[in-house]
């Protein structure tokens, strides 16, 4: 089998979310593309490699692993530097910043992001150009929110958007880039700071379909449960959808600090109630991982 169909397969497993899966293929996928970028197809090799590095950074960060998951940022920056391609820069910028947000380093992943959109904005007539500097909108957008500049964060989304409506529905560097992508970012921006009656709206009006990737559904699921949860007075809808969310990606679901502090909220309001031996046998799952 050729590295490009390995990672093709390795993409797969981490659009549907098994990070296990993925995370088997990519240390011996990682190290043979290194290998290669040393051989006469330096070029495709430095490419590939960079695609692994950045599926790795993702699949480390959505396993808890944040700092690893910077270090998996860096070995695709330093592939994308030494292929001189302008995208695949933005590619790995994309990947430093959402780590270095992981990290707690927001700023630092605002700075990262904003210069990438900056050195990538003379690219955005490319296909795959649009998609990285759309994507590159989209982290700057969580950077500021995290740095609780929610009003920044709005401002970063709807250039996004505008973006997003002229390109269309993309997923060349399996990015996901599209107006349904900039609506369940901006569902999960919301969900923690912002509006929780805004993210139920947007739930209404987006389809998660429109993404094949659980990698991104199972975002539309979790987080119009905890704006849910928020709300309170629909603690039943917000199980049923996390129980959703845990089905389409349950790795992803047991592993989340965000979604177990939502459950233990959610497990406090109906101890006595119908949905609790749901709740408790979710909470379960994830304590044991």
């Amino acid at each position: 089998m050729s590295w490009a169909a390995v990672l093709r397969w390795v993409d797969a497993l981490h659009q549907a979310c098994d990070y296990a899966g993925a995370a088997r293929l990519l240390t011996g996928l990682l190290r043979d593309l290194h290998a290669e970028t040393a051989g006469p197809d330096q070029a495709e090799a430095l490419r590939l490699l960079c695609d692994a590095a950045s599926i790795a950074a993702t699949v480390l960060r959505c396993l808890g692993f944040p700092a690893d998951a910077w270090l998996g940022a860096e070995r695709c920056r330093d592939a994308a530097d030494a292929s001189g391609d302008p995208v695949l820069r933005g590619q790995a910028a994309y990947a430093l910043a959402r780590a270095a947000v992981a990290c707690g380093s927001y700023q630092r992943g605002q700075t990262i992001a904003e210069r990438a959109v900056d050195d990538l904005g003379r690219y955005a007539d490319r296909a795959d150009g649009a998609e990285v500097l759309g994507s590159l909108h989209l982290v700057a957008a969580l950077a500021s929110r995290s740095r609780q500049r929610l009003d920044d964060s709005r401002d970063w989304l709807n250039e996004a958007a505008e973006l997003a409506r002229r390109t269309g529905e993309s997923n060349l560097l399996s990015m996901f880039w599209g107006p349904t992508n900039v609506e369940l970012w901006r569902m999960s921006i919301e969900v923690d700071d912002g509006d929780p009656g805004r993210v139920v709206e947007i739930a209404r009006r987006t389809d998660p379909s429109a993404i094949s990737a659980g990698v991104r559904q199972v975002f539309y699921y979790a987080d119009t449960a905890r704006a849910l949860a928020r709300l309170g007075g629909r603690d039943r809808e917000a199980i049923r959808l996390l129980l959703t969310a845990e089905r389409i990606a349950p790795q992803h679901v047991r592993t989340s600090a965000e979604l177990a502090a939502t459950v233990l909220t959610l497990l406090e309001r109906s101890r006595r109630q119908a949905g609790g031996m749901e709740l408790r046998g979710l909470r379960e799952r994830m304590q044991t991982g």
